[in-house]
């Protein structure tokens, strides 16, 4: 019979536990969280606040939570000693006292950790349990009720906008605001033209040799020192290992432009100094979970969201470290492990000294950076072993624990100024002498290398020209670069990062376009009303500072009941009192609002607004009539009104849900109109009839005049290569522009699959091509 029982938060994990520990052991998980806030009480927040004190109500999260806790509760019967390994984390140990407090254990259970699921990490920490730190779970517990408090505390203010917004969030708003943010710079930014200047030496008698030297200002104006050399920064957020291509001082107008190229190609050129030294490159720490979310989302194309799903599975299998950690220590076994690997494998890379790395503030000093338990493991056992998803993901993690633990790289730089006249010109080239860490992790731009020249050597001409260019709008984040970005400001912890990223886009607040993260238009309004309603809310110094507090509670500097209570009183029941004011405004400058009808749920209690509202759209779809928030179509689904109007009847088009178009839904006139329906347009960023219902449009606006358009339709004499009926010739609109291509004429036959690739478009010299058909 089994002595011991050991739960541990995911079912991944139990099968490698039980082979560690034997048959005196049980192994169980919780399946994460088995108990949340319950949805009673003022506002069904769940916990209640009277003077500085907070009372929460904890009930098991659902159905399967209920299980759970009860084939918990059956196991620790069968055993003498129950023992916590929930994951090392402030989560984990707020779950560990909730399983605690849920299996009513008389004994104080015995809490362990462990980084890495191993047989001599696992039986160590059995070796050496304490006491659930109870700093961790007052941090835990003040986090879930301050989520709780500002999701449904605030959510109801952007509910009253009727468009469709659902939620606000302490850290997702900011995270929103963050991209909302770029997304308006980049739509004032105003492009400036500049110019690009450069000229072009040869060397030696057969001009096999030269380089290229950049306009730098003149003598006058610019000190004939080298410029000092840019600093490159680690960021993994980037796989772009070759430097952006380099540039001239900026000229301002092309007659300026027009004109040093005069100077430089009418005078002579010579070498008025060179500057070589030797820099030396450090390697970078090993990873935490913001850096492999970067590096794997740059690096692999994952998301967040997919990499810690991946790193999970790769956990629980004992391959890797914890995968959420802000850490960047390494354990001294590990550490020598590594070692004696590159005294083996790269004895030249062995540094006598390792390099220091400072972790974060708010790191935890008994975890580790994300890296492999076993240097030793050979890539090609590995392969076989787990998914290719998986496998890609454990060698970044394995080169990047390896290269932390390497020699610096040495790179040899060059700067070589040029003189014409009083015109000052440069050129730059790097070498790498020695790889060091760069052998496991290339984050060093390719060789430039420059020819030897000295100081007043006489240069020949080869070429002098010149470029417009434009000043260029700041990108959009990527999701790495935003994961980044959430870091550097403090907004979330390791935890949030991926899951925060996840539901801006499950709640259509944020969309990728073209692997960058972009504001929907409901984006825009939800952030646009919280800047006005709940502007603190918004600023990453304000969401730090309460990642901060809760630090701060987590080290037991601050009583987290009465940092809640004070935070809700001093700033939350104030800027909710204030926000309530705007609802009208906000009201009157949203056209939807013209359509809405009087919300008239207003209670208090959340919980009976969502039921009340349930009711009366569950009734309106039995009787097919038309609900608060949209139209009942036959088969008995609500749809939602958008805030385009019919071009016909004026009313406000319906919103049809579809996995055919990007948008995910196109515009339909519910209100009598026949086949009024409108679709997106990314090129000109507005929505769109059809080509055909463009003209019609059009037609009826002009009092049905004699159009110059050709119909949409019309019958050719050219047969259908696959039902041989003719083929018609139709229009459409695509990117803004008219086109026009050649198609079945039945319009049966083309929804067989048959007729897929029956489609002729028009080439420059006025011919049908089909890319499956050829020319006619």
């Amino acid at each position: 019979m089994a002595k011991r029982l050991l739960i541990v938060e995911s079912p991944g994990k139990v099968k490698k536990l039980s082979q560690i520990l034997g048959g005196d052991w049980i192994v169980r998980a919780s399946c994460g969280h088995i108990r949340g806030l319950s949805n009673k009480g003022e506002d069904s927040l769940g916990f209640s606040i009277d003077g500085n004190r907070v009372k929460c109500n904890y009930i098991p999260r659902d159905v399967r939570s209920k299980e759970t806790i009860q084939k918990l509760k059956s196991a620790a019967k069968q055993v003498r000693e129950v023992i916590l390994a929930t994951d090392p984390d402030r989560e984990g140990e707020t779950i560990a006292w909730h399983i605690k407090e849920e299996l009513g254990l008389r004994q104080t259970p015995k809490r362990v950790t462990y980084s890495e699921i191993t047989a001599s990490a696992v039986r160590e920490a059995i070796a050496n349990p304490r006491e659930l730190d109870l700093k961790l779970v007052g941090a835990g517990l003040c986090r879930d009720c301050l989520d709780k408090l500002v999701g449904y505390k605030c959510s109801p203010l952007i509910w009253k906008l009727n468009n469709g917004a659902k939620s606000v969030g302490r850290v997702q708003s900011a995270t929103l605001h963050l991209i909302c943010k770029r997304e308006r710079e980049i739509q004032t930014f105003v492009p400036q033209d500049y110019w690009n200047v450069w000229v072009d030496y040869v060397l030696g008698s057969d001009a096999s040799e030269g380089f290229r030297a950049y306009y730098k200002g003149t003598e006058d104006s610019s000190s004939n020192a080298a410029t000092e050399q840019e600093t490159e920064v680690l960021d993994d957020a980037t796989d772009n290992k070759d430097p952006k291509k380099p540039e001239s001082k900026r000229v301002l107008s092309e007659a300026e432009a027009k004109r040093l190229v005069e100077i430089a190609r009418n005078n002579s050129h010579k070498v008025i100094q060179v500057e070589g030294k030797i820099v030396n490159r450090k390697p970078p720490p090993p990873f935490t979970t913001s850096t492999l979310q970067q590096a794997a989302g740059s690096k692999l194309k994952f998301s967040p969201d997919k990499t810690m799903v991946v790193a999970q599975k790769l956990y629980e299998a004992g391959f890797i470290t914890y995968m959420r950690t802000d850490s960047v220590a390494l354990s001294p076994e590990f550490t020598a492990s590594a070692r004696k690997w590159l005294q083996q494998n790269d004895p030249e890379n062995l540094p006598n000294r390792l390099t220091k790395y400072r972790s974060s503030k708010s790191a935890q000093e008994a975890h580790e950076a994300i890296r492999p338990t076993d240097v030793f493991l050979k890539s090609v056992d590995l392969r076989e072993r787990v998914p290719p998803d998986e496998f890609d993901l454990y060698v970044i993690i394995w080169k990047r624990a390896i290269a932390s633990l390497c020699k610096d790289a040495r790179l040899r730089k060059t700067t070589v100024i040029t003189q014409s006249e009083k015109l000052l010109w440069q050129a730059r080239g790097q070498v790498v002498e020695f790889r060091g860490y760069s052998r496991y992790w290339n984050n060093i731009s390719k060789d430039s290398v420059l020819p030897h020249v000295q100081t007043n050597q006489a240069l020949t001409l080869k070429n002098a020209e010149y470029e417009k260019k434009q000043t260029q709008p700041p990108p959009r984040y990527s999701e790495p670069k935003l994961v980044q970005l959430m870091e550097k400001v403090g907004i979330g912890r390791p935890s949030t990062y991926s899951s925060t990223i996840a539901t801006l886009k499950k709640r259509d607040y944020v969309q990728l376009t073209k692997k960058n993260l972009q504001p929907t238009t409901l984006g825009l309004e939800v952030d646009t009303f919280l800047q006005k309603a709940l502007p603190d809310l918004l600023e990453a110094q304000f969401t730090a500072q309460m990642e901060d507090a809760l630090d701060t509670i987590a080290l037991g500097d601050r009583d987290w009941q009465q940092y809640l209570a004070n935070w809700n009183k001093t700033y939350l029941i104030p800027a909710l009192s204030k926000a309530q004011t705007l609802i009208p405004e906000a009201a009157k400058n949203t056209s939807y609002f013209q359509y809405q009808t009087k919300n008239t749920h207003q209670t208090k209690n959340t919980t009976q607004t969502k039921a009340q509202a349930g009711t009366k759209t569950k009734s309106a779809s039995k009787s097919g009539t038309t609900t608060k928030t949209g139209t009942t179509t036959k088969t008995g689904t609500t749809t939602k009104k958008s805030r385009t109007r019919c071009p016909e009847c004026n009313q406000f088009l319906s919103k049809i849900p579809t996995t055919k178009v990007k948008k995910k839904y196109f515009l339909k006139c519910t209100s009598g109109c026949e086949n009024v329906v409108m679709f997106w347009n990314d090129f000109s960023k507005k929505w769109q009839l059809p080509y055909s219902k463009e003209n019609q449009t059009d037609n009826k606006a002009s009092n049905n005049k004699t159009s110059n358009n050709k119909p949409p339709q019309s019958l050719t004499s050219y047969p259908c290569p696959v039902c041989k009926k003719p083929l018609e010739e139709y229009g459409y609109s695509k990117n803004g522009q008219d086109k026009s291509m050649l198609r079945c004429s039945d319009a049966k036959s083309r929804q067989d699959k048959k007729h897929k690739d029956v489609a002729y478009f028009k080439t420059k010299n006025g011919n049908w091509w089909s890319p499956k058909f050829g020319e006619l």
